[in-house]
């Protein structure tokens, strides 16, 4: 019989699951919400027992299972199978997710950040090709990533990959992490928004984009890209300085990894070619000339599946 992988993405508002084969196919998906309440103490048995009730409706035992894997938010400890400090869990103390579930499902266990598990899919199932140097960036609320070097994960001392906080613009917009002029304070999806209110500021012509802002109506960085796209001048101008600021940093990030692709997913990715060409164009004018025709930049492929494919593979490593 073909043995198979769980993948698990625990998200703040909903935990997807996945059971795939060995080759990265999924065969079944389904998803619960997070239940956050009494700091977080129901994320786990909540988890186990939707694995188990899954088993069951498909008639699986877990000796038909070569592992679990799942991508969570916060700090992990990777031989542990902890986490800590994931506050949009609730997640305040160590949490010993690995013990858990390995003890009431029978099914061995394995579990990475969630940036990184998403970098893992990309490369496995998406657009990395499965190379054995790519590097995954994620313009979401924040922004996030993965950097896979010789096939492996890159993890330093604990916070390997923090692309979100490479310094694009020393003294610049204030970051969450105490720092300023971090890429998550202008690429970001929030961080796009940042960037046309404080352009919007000094701005005088014709824009739409301004009107709304003056007006106190709601804009989002979809707005912003779909307005430049539509030839919004200040939008035009909002894309053009985010796009440079992610140039730059895929640039650096190149020039000291020469990865064969750079991917980038997450929700602003969703600008498509208009957001990419720019990078690409940025990415070109800053890179070290070997690098700008050896590392290619390249769209996410996987959209939401990237996590629960990831977190599969992690559980490679029980075969």
């Amino acid at each position: 019989m073909d043995k198979k992988l769980i993948g698990i993405d625990l998200g703040g508002t909903t935990i997807k699951f996945a059971i795939l084969t060995l080759a990265g196919e999924i065969q079944q998906k389904w998803s619960i919400e997070t239940n956050i309440l009494d700091e977080g103490s129901h994320i786990v048995p909540d988890i186990i027992d939707s694995i188990n009730h899954h088993l069951d409706l498909y008639n699986m035992t877990p000796e038909q299972f070569v592992g679990i894997g799942m991508g969570t938010p916060g700090t992990v400890d990777l031989e542990k199978g902890t986490v800590v400090g994931a506050y949009n869990l609730n997640w305040k103390t160590v949490q010993n997710v690995k013990e858990q579930i390995e003890t009431q499902t029978k099914i061995k266990f394995a579990i990475d950040n969630d940036a990184n598990v998403a970098a893992l899919g990309e490369r496995w199932m998406g657009a990395g090709d499965n190379a054995a140097d790519v590097v995954f960036m994620t313009l979401g609320t924040g922004v996030g990533g993965g950097i896979i070097a010789n096939g492996a994960m890159v993890h330093g001392m604990g916070a390997g990959g923090e692309i979100g906080h490479v310094n694009v613009e020393p003294g610049g917009y204030q970051c969450t992490c105490g720092n300023k002029g971090c890429l998550e304070t202008y690429a970001s999806a929030t961080g796009v928004v940042r960037v046309a209110r404080e352009m919007a500021e000094e701005f005088a012509g014709e824009s739409q984009l301004k009107q709304t802002l003056d007006n106190g109506e709601e804009v989002t960085s979809k707005l912003v890209f779909d307005l430049a796209k539509a030839g919004d001048f200040l939008a035009k101008s909002v894309v053009d300085r985010v796009c440079r600021y992610l140039g730059l940093a895929c640039a650096n990030l190149a020039s000291t990894l020469n990865p064969e692709y750079i991917v980038i997913g997450g929700g602003v990715s969703a600008a498509g070619d208009f957001l990419l060409d720019q990078v690409k164009a940025y990415f070109a004018e800053f890179a070290f000339p070997t690098i700008r025709n050896t590392t290619k930049i390249k769209l996410a492929q996987l959209g939401n599946d990237a996590g629960v494919i990831g977190a599969a593979s992690l559980a490679l490593k029980f075969q």
